[in-house]
């Protein structure tokens, strides 16, 4: 597979403009940058925060009237079913993260291909609705595992949000179509990239992740904004359960730059996050970028490149 010959991008058919909020459900001691410090198998030893901090995002959004799309591990959600039915009862979209938070660039297409499917399965079966979406544990598929999304289309998946169009030390595939396109031939899966914004000769990243919290959050705003009226295309915004807990148990032994990504402005994340809510609009990404026969709203056509 190329990045010449399968990738095209979108053109928005209808106003106004409403974002995609996810969220990206995993525990504290879950993320990529603690793999060193904190092994799989040892997962069960941790206090786990998610499913209480999960309540408060669906109180979040029931305030805000605003439904969102949950990528949901497999691992979390084997262990509070009650709180998958919850996100789907509440309205939301129930979505896949694999099942174990481990980077795709570190799988092989066999391993890759039972972890979808096993997490698939279970979602559906807790959720009693279709899982149509997926998103790889630190956006990790690009440039040389695109055969990851010919695996996500046969295991019945509509689409995948994993491949962020920007550089990143960890993650990132720069050349990218920076809004929603379909990158396997003659075929409508999409790929949904986290948004991005041009200011200053750069591609920045403006979706959410520790940079919401990094920058001022008049200038996440901003970003998005211009996104809209600029660019005339929907956002995609995400987050973590962890990220509005700041009280979370610390992990030792982890780098500065782990820190310092991880525990910045936990303190102020809930309330930039009630600020975007009511700022912008937003809706769960199936409504938004699926085909009206799948979802509620058609928002774009194949045609225009990034």
């Amino acid at each position: 597979m190329t990045l010449k010959s399968t990738l095209s991008a979108p053109v928005l058919r209808t106003q106004p403009i409403t974002n995609g909020m996810s969220v990206d459900v995993e525990d504290y001691f879950q993320v990529s940058a603690f793999e060193k410090q904190v092994e799989h198998a040892a997962w069960d030893r941790y206090e786990c925060r998610v499913e209480r901090n999960v309540e408060r995002i669906l109180a979040l959004f029931d305030q805000a009237d605003v439904k969102a799309t949950f990528f949901t591990l497999g691992w979390i959600a084997k262990r509070y079913p009650g709180m998958v039915a919850r996100i789907v009862g509440a309205g939301h979209e129930l979505a896949s993260h694999g099942w174990e938070h481990i980077r795709v660039t570190s799988q092989q297409p066999g391993v890759f291909r039972d972890d979808i499917r096993r997490t698939k399965e279970l979602l559906e079966d807790l959720g009693g609705a279709p899982v149509r979406g997926y998103r790889a544990a630190s956006y990790s598929i690009g440039r040389d595992n695109l055969w990851a999304l010919d695996e996500l289309r046969d295991a019945g998946y509509r689409y995948s949000s994993s491949i962020f169009p920007i550089n990143h030390d960890l993650y990132g595939m720069p050349e990218a179509p920076r809004f929603p396109f379909h990158p396997l031939p003659g075929d409508d899966f999409i790929e949904i990239p986290v948004t991005t914004v041009n200011a200053l000769g750069k591609q920045w990243p403006a979706g959410g992740g520790g940079w919401f919290r990094f920058f001022p959050y008049a200038l996440s705003r901003w970003a998005i904004r211009r996104v809209n009226r600029q660019e005339g295309m929907p956002g995609v915004f995400y987050f973590h359960p962890w990220e509005i807990d700041p009280r979370q148990p610390r992990i030792a032994g982890i780098s500065r730059k782990a820190k310092f990504r991880h525990y910045l402005h936990l303190d102020q994340m809930e309330s930039r996050l009630k600020r975007l809510l009511g700022d912008l609009h937003w809706d769960r990404m199936d409504r938004i970028f699926l085909p009206r026969d799948e979802a509620s709203t058609t928002l774009f056509e194949s045609g225009r490149t990034a």
